[in-house]
């Protein structure tokens, strides 16, 4: 995916709120063995590109001055209430470096487990991304979770999985292998007590 940016020349609490007037977005691009570089960008085209889940969790081309350079999105500032971004940070990206990147998780074939069609369970998902590390061309997308051999009462965790190639998890200790879906029995259907026999009568 490609940003345009622009360089920004003025600093400042009050430059900024003049540059969001005008319908742009302070921002800086920073890491790699230059100094921090001050941009600023279109409001609503970064708006729109911020939607789409591929532009926080892929490298992207990054134009400023003619030059476009590799970056990864790593903080963006939102109004509280305003659908308005207030402020976006950008690392470039080395090609020869491995990168640890947040990337998220999409599922499929839950409908097709044994959990679902034959103990007719409830499959729940429990983690929405993984931290991983890799080369910058080996960086996905999101990654493909496959749960159609999930059987009654299963746990699935990361080690479970195949990740893409050339691509690790990064382990915490907090959670080592963490449980990315579970296969639990449907909840109860409560039914409404029949009502006592001559009850009608008695009101009557």
């Amino acid at each position: 995916m490609q940003v345009v940016a622009f360089a920004r020349e003025k600093q400042g609490t009050g430059a900024s709120r003049r540059l969001r007037h005008s319908g742009r977005t302070p921002g800086i691009i920073y890491g790699g063995d230059q100094e921090p570089t001050m941009i600023e960008l279109d409001h609503n085209p970064l708006w729109f590109a911020l939607q789409k889940e591929a532009f926080h969790s892929s490298v992207l081309d990054l134009e400023l001055d003619g030059k476009t350079e590799k970056v990864l999105l790593r903080d963006v500032q939102y109004h509280p209430y305003k659908q308005l971004v207030l402020h976006v940070d950008f690392q470039r990206v080395n090609a020869r470096t491995r990168l640890h990147m947040k990337v998220p998780v999409h599922y499929e074939g839950a409908e097709e487990s044994p959990a679902v069609k034959v103990e007719g369970q409830v499959v729940s998902t429990v983690t929405t991304e993984i931290d991983v590390s890799c080369m910058p061309s080996d960086l996905p997308e999101f990654i493909l979770v496959n749960l159609s051999k999930l059987g009654k009462n299963g746990v699935l965790r990361l080690r479970d999985i195949k990740l893409p190639r050339g691509v690790s998890a990064v382990k915490r200790l907090a959670a080592i292998n963490p449980v990315l879906a579970t296969a639990t029995a449907a909840p109860a259907v409560e039914e409404d007590a029949p009502a006592a026999e001559g009850g009608a009568d008695a009101a009557a």
